[in-house]
């Protein structure tokens, strides 16, 4: 049987892109126009901005970009939801008339040449679909130790996570319906859509250059990001406290066992080295409960079960 040719929707999160979408909205299009043409997908496809309570003009271009030329969507969220809510927004904006889903942020640095390959693994079978870095020449020394350590560390952690993948994928109907039965507020897309299951297929790509504006993950937010993906998706942390204080408890007691036989016997004196060993277990402590802290305070959003955005207004024709 001949296979259906898919309702494309590209989900674009945007956060003060005033400086790159339009450039990007055209860049879009053309690529859209050519898989329409050349019979891909079907003319229904829509480019599907996703302004996440921007400060600039962003949502202003995006309602001149639909207004247009009707192969441009927006949604507009009320309130500044992050960049992980906003995709889900846009997500489910889109699921409701798309065959095909694929995120990708506004700037372009991932190469939308690559969503052809990704449409051809997804009319092999495949429900979701990677984008995954092939190299990264172009990063400084420090952004590619700091990238490769955050993979590391969260494979450690027990998070499952693809390599060198960030939110350029591939979701089809199946694949989102599965998806949204993930309830939680606090998301990690990379960690949490590898839990799906499904049949997978990877797509390599060469990442480029911003062309303007600014990043939006700077290392403090970058560090925040991984805290999060963590504690999202992984309860080992806490089980590292429980060995960690079980195996302290066994030095501090044969140090506390050595220090008095030592004082009793040859009349030396520790004082100095007790209260820096007390002050290095307190640090300790601390840490310890920072981290249960990261849990408890997930877990009180949880309970709330607050909406993760609330979408003021949609724009699709």
């Amino acid at each position: 049987m001949e296979q259906k040719t898919p309702v494309l929707y590209l989900v674009v999160p945007c956060y003060n892109e005033e400086p790159v979408i339009m450039d990007s909205a055209e860049k879009l299009k053309t690529k859209m126009n050519d898989l329409i043409s050349s019979g891909k997908i079907a003319h229904e496809s829509r480019i599907l901005f996703v302004d996440d309570g921007s400060k600039d003009k962003t949502y202003a271009l995006i309602t001149e970009l639909h207004n247009t030329n009707e192969l441009f969507s927006g949604v507009k969220l009320a309130h500044n939801r992050g960049h992980q809510n906003a995709l889900v927004a846009g997500l489910s904006v889109a699921h409701e008339k798309s065959d095909i889903t694929i995120t990708i942020d506004a700037d372009l640095q991932d190469d939308i040449n690559a969503i052809d390959k990704m449409i051809d693994e997804y009319k092999n079978g495949a429900d979701i679909v990677y984008g995954v870095r092939s190299a990264r020449k172009k990063d400084t020394a420090f952004k590619r130790l700091t990238a490769q350590g955050f993979y590391k560390l969260m494979k450690k952690m027990g998070v499952e996570i693809i390599y060198d993948h960030a939110d350029f994928r591939l979701m089809s109907k199946t694949a989102l319906t599965a998806f949204f039965q993930y309830q939680e507020s606090n998301l990690f897309l990379r960690g949490i859509v590898p839990q799906i299951g499904l049949k997978t297929a990877t797509v390599p790509y060469q990442r480029a250059e911003r062309l303007a504006g600014e990043s939006k993950y700077p290392l403090p937010k970058m560090i925040a990001f991984a805290l999060d993906g963590i504690t999202s998706c992984s309860s080992k942390p806490l089980t590292m406290i429980f060995w960690l204080g079980f195996w302290l408890q066994i030095l501090s007691f044969t140090a506390l066992t050595t220090t008095v036989v030592l004082m009793f016997t040859i009349n030396l004196h520790f004082m100095g080295v007790l209260i820096s060993a007390m002050a290095w277990f307190t640090s300790l402590i601390l840490l310890a409960l920072g981290i249960v802290g990261f849990y408890l305070g997930k877990t009180y959003i949880e309970t709330k079960r607050r909406p993760r955005f609330i979408i003021e207004e949609i724009l699709n024709k």
